[in-house]
């Protein structure tokens, strides 16, 4: 089973979703930390940050430092996530290897999230990819299409806009799509529909899938957008994670529990479950007090269970 449709890429986004949502900032020598154990673990790409004003948001005033570590750790793709044309600069300055473009499906969520209109943010996502590919290098421009499937603020997003919005997107020249449930208004039945039509128009350019497991659906999205042939998922250790405009909301899906997953059905995606809960009781111990989601942690690896080691990469 070594093709690729049998192996999971997943991005750990703990760093970045999970981190921007806790009530502490973390010191940078435990997010360094958190870094090292975690590409020991076999996790390949991270996102490790996003490129905001400090003084709004205090826990990435230390990008620099982050960045630069995780550049140094050899095999590990480092991205950042970006709102505009200025994250681009920054990124591009620091020399990340991935940029996460972000703009909304839900024009109400663009204008509370971004504060411009959904069209606004396309039109500075060109000036990104022109700023990258007049830069040079290997850099590579990711485009989020976040609340693909509803907005607490909007309620329905039409799928076909979704759709529409991606094949715009790969026309300008996006290496990649993620797409997001901001929110958690997803079912199977919704994720397996968009997904199969943005996987047909985005051709050869990769497409992931971010969900929050909002309303206990995460895994069972995965699983949806595995059937439909997604290879490619965000999630966040430990579960954390959410959404300032989802009131009451769980974080991200969890790390730990996705591995199980695709690992358990076998799929391998190069990461040694023990070692990722290891690295999820070191977050809880420098985390106390944040809640923490996810049933592997809690139930165990069952004694049955048989880690896909053909697939584990090497630290």
């Amino acid at each position: 089973m070594n093709d690729k449709t049998h192996h999971v890429e997943i991005r750990e986004v703990g760093l970045r979703d999970g981190l921007q949502m806790v009530s502490s900032v973390l010191p940078t020598a435990k997010k360094l930390e958190w870094l090292e154990r975690e590409a020991m673990a076999g996790v390949r790409e991270m996102e490790v940050c996003s490129f905001v004003p400090p003084k709004l948001m205090p826990q990435f005033a230390d990008s620099a430092a982050v960045i630069a570590h995780a550049l140094s750790i050899p095999g590990l793709v480092v991205a950042a996530l970006i709102p505009n044309l200025k994250g681009a600069e920054r990124g591009l300055e620091l020399g990340v290897d991935k940029l996460n473009f972000v703009l909304s499906a839900s024009e109400a969520h663009n204008q509370a999230n971004l504060r411009r209109s959904t069209r606004d943010s396309v039109a500075e996502f060109g000036r990104v990819v022109e700023l990258v590919r007049a830069h040079g290098g290997n850099t590579q421009i990711t485009c989020g299409i976040s609340t693909a499937f509803g907005c607490t603020l909007q309620g329905d997003v039409d799928e076909a806009l979704v759709v529409d919005l991606a094949r715009e997107l790969v026309a300008m020249g996006a290496d990649e799509l993620t797409v997001a449930d901001t929110v958690g208004y997803g079912n199977p039945r919704a994720v397996r529909r968009v997904f199969e039509q943005v996987l047909k128009v985005a051709a050869a350019v990769p497409v992931a899938a971010h969900f929050h497991d909002t309303r206990g659906l995460g895994v069972a999205h995965a699983l949806a957008a595995l059937d439909v042939g997604v290879r490619h998922f965000d999630a966040a250790l430990a579960g954390l994670g959410g959404c300032p405009h989802a009131p009451g909301a769980t974080g991200n899906v969890n790390t730990e529990d996705l591995v199980f997953l695709m690992e358990s059905m076998g799929f391998g995606t190069g990461i040694d479950l023990g070692a990722l809960l290891e690295t999820r009781r070191f977050v809880e111990s420098v985390l106390p007090g944040e809640a923490m989601f996810g049933a592997l942690a809690r139930a165990g690896l069952p004694r049955n269970f048989k880690q896909h080691t053909h697939h584990v990469a090497a630290a």
